[in-house]
């Protein structure tokens, strides 16, 4: 998709889980004075009252890419996005050992202009019903970013403290949009 200046930016957060994606995407948000998008999943899990199947994946593709949707039109040069169709489709292989051709023609049909990966170095802190534990995450850590090595996604990797992460955000968003409106 070509950059063009009056479509806002897409930064999406992805990473394992319990790496303050959330929080970051909302602070992010703050900052640059404009929208977030919430983790849809998270949403679906609460509604459904269950984790997802392998069927759901679908349903949760189209839920995000909805919301997403919504928020677009009141998005100010950027919209974050608290994860996107490639953590789905990451979290599909991981959980049903499956890949779906559909998802993956999403996921890079609808691929985000820049990858904000939140390493594991923060502790993890626990939610019942919606994070598996510390053994998935290391594993899931590897396979995103794989992920975006694999598919050649514009990414930046954020460690260490969340002051530290929201540093290196900026500076990666601020890069982006600074090359993003120079050449457009």
């Amino acid at each position: 998709m070509a950059d063009r200046p009056h479509r806002p930016a897409r930064v999406t957060l992805i990473g394992a889980e319990s790496t303050g994606k959330t929080t970051l995407a909302r602070l992010l948000a703050v900052h640059y004075k404009t929208v977030w998008a919430p983790e849809y999943l998270r949403a679906f899990v609460c509604e459904k009252g269950a984790l997802p199947k392998s069927a759901d994946s679908r349903r949760i593709a189209e839920g995000h890419l909805a919301q997403e949707a919504s928020l677009h039109a009141r998005a100010r040069r950027v919209l974050f996005l608290d994860t996107d169709l490639y953590s789905t489709l990451v979290y599909h292989r991981y959980y049903f050992g499956t890949s779906s051709a559909w998802l993956q023609r999403q996921a890079r049909k609808h691929a985000a202009d820049l990858y904000l990966f939140t390493d594991t170095d923060i502790p993890f802190v626990a939610d019942e019903g919606q994070r598996d534990g510390p053994t998935a995450r290391a594993a899931l850590r590897d396979l995103f970013l794989q992920e975006l090595l694999d598919e050649d996604l514009r990414h930046a990797i954020l460690r260490g403290t969340l002051k530290r992460r929201l540093s290196a955000a900026t500076v990666a968003v601020d890069r982006y949009l600074a090359a993003r409106y120079l050449t457009s």
